[in-house]
């Protein structure tokens, strides 16, 4: 067996969201977040199931804390809810919400773990929302005042900070087909909605460094890559558009200055919603590039090919092609100029099973896990960048329009009683992280 090492300073973590498991949706002043609005209407969720109380992580983060350090992480990526502290997205603060993320920060310090602190993963203020949401310009500059005032609150020992989770899900997912919330579908909105947070992610930066110039600043990106389904020319052409259509919008902008051409074709009377200096706003440096990971588009000249003859697929409906996220980081790292890297989201959901003695043996999230994180390894003997690996997730949670239908964990929840339990996966984890080699 092969054996990749991985050197003493690589980052191993583990990622959450704010809405996926702090619970407490109307505690403590918090205001109401448009998948608060969302989950609460009828049909819109699996099961109608809601945030509300998700993994209680609001009262139980202390515990959660534990078993972080009971694993052997070396940093912790999580999301600050807006709502929680601007009620209304802007204006009055609410000082419990900034007194949570003060002890959790600490918390997270005291056992020796780096926090990672997004400042968006998709909950807005419902506020916001009514008042036009991402499509109105001004929730750009709304945005980066909340971060100007999370910075000053958590900057001086919160040293990573990301604007955005996954803006292509935002736009896509809540403007285009209207899956999550806000449940809008309408194309130029969605392209309305992309370019706003994309603006919001430069003037936050600007903020977030205005505040503290030496913090580590990023943004994350869902990338998945594109293979073509044979050498064939017209399948190769395929992929290649394919490629341009659904992954490479952010990519461009943040890191060519500029959005496809594709986009104006799209939307025929050009890109109203792009103003001057808009593009050398978004074109800020970073420090870091977040990549979101966890399958393959496979495309051939009649379209996308799925399922694919003779692979596996995890409860998500997603196939299992590990080799593919090697790919996608080389060929993120030739034809971008990028900052260093961090996998910040790669896992899986499957069916777990609670065995009599209370253990989950979930083999086959370890070796997804393991398949994975060897490509990783590979990546970098490839002379890519990659400074991390963080796995989704750390708990079972609220996978969105799905309910709590899908786990994710590599610690199960169990939702009615709260009660945590380390799988298989996570004390495989623990043991990598300890050796710093993979098999």
């Amino acid at each position: 067996m092969t054996r990749y090492t991985f050197p003493p300073d690589f980052v191993w973590g583990a990622a959450t969201a704010a809405y996926q498991i702090e619970g407490a949706w109307n505690e403590d002043g918090k205001g109401e977040s448009i998948w608060d609005r969302f989950s609460h209407t009828p049909g819109k969720v699996k099961n109608n199931h809601t945030g509300d109380v998700a993994c209680d992580h609001y009262h139980r983060w202390r515990e959660d804390i534990a078993l972080m350090r009971q694993i052997g992480l070396h940093a912790y990526r999580f999301s600050i809810a807006w709502p929680r502290i601007l009620p209304a997205g802007a204006g009055k603060v609410n000082p419990a919400g900034l007194d949570f993320y003060d002890r959790l920060v600490d918390g997270l310090l005291r056992a020796g773990i780096q926090p990672f602190l997004t400042l968006y993963h998709w909950d807005l203020p419902q506020a916001l929302q009514e008042r036009g949401g991402w499509a109105r310009r001004e929730t750009a500059y709304l945005f980066a005042d909340y971060a100007a005032l999370a910075v000053k609150r958590l900057g001086d020992r919160v040293r990573y900070w990301t604007t955005f989770n996954e803006p292509a899900v935002i736009a896509n997912h809540g403007h285009l087909n209207g899956e999550h919330a806000p449940g809008i579908q309408d194309a130029p909105t969605a392209y309305t909605v992309a370019h706003h947070l994309m603006l919001a992610h430069g003037l936050a930066v600007q903020a977030l460094r205005a505040s503290a110039p030496s913090l580590q600043a990023g943004i994350v990106l869902s990338q998945w890559m594109v293979d073509a389904a044979s050498d064939n020319p017209q399948d190769r052409q395929a992929a290649d558009n394919y490629w341009t259509e659904t992954e490479s919008l952010y990519l461009e902008v943040l890191f060519k200055g500029h959005y496809p051409p594709f986009v104006y074709d799209l939307l025929q009377a050009g890109f109203p919603a792009v103003q001057a200096g808009d593009l050398a706003t978004i074109g800020q440096k970073l420090d870091y590039l977040g990549v979101n990971s966890y399958s393959r588009h496979l495309v051939g000249a009649q379209g996308r090919i799925e399922p694919v003859p003779g692979s596996e697929y995890t409860a998500m409906g997603w196939e299992v092609c590990a080799p593919a996220l090697r790919r996608l980081l080389n060929k993120l790292n030739a034809e971008y100029k990028l900052p260093p890297i961090y996998i910040t989201e790669n896992g899986a959901a499957f069916e777990d099973r609670v065995e009599a003695d209370g253990q989950i043996h979930d083999e086959r999230r370890l070796d997804y896990l393991r398949q994975h994180i060897q490509q990783v390894a590979l990546a970098r003997q490839d002379g890519v960048d990659v400074r991390g690996y963080f796995v989704w997730s750390l708990l079972d949670n609220f996978e969105w329009a799905h309910g709590y239908s899908k786990r994710f964990g590599i610690v199960r929840v169990d939702y009615d009683t709260q009660q945590r339990t380390l799988k298989d996966s996570a004390h495989w984890y623990r043991r990598l992280i300890a050796s710093g080699e993979v098999v």
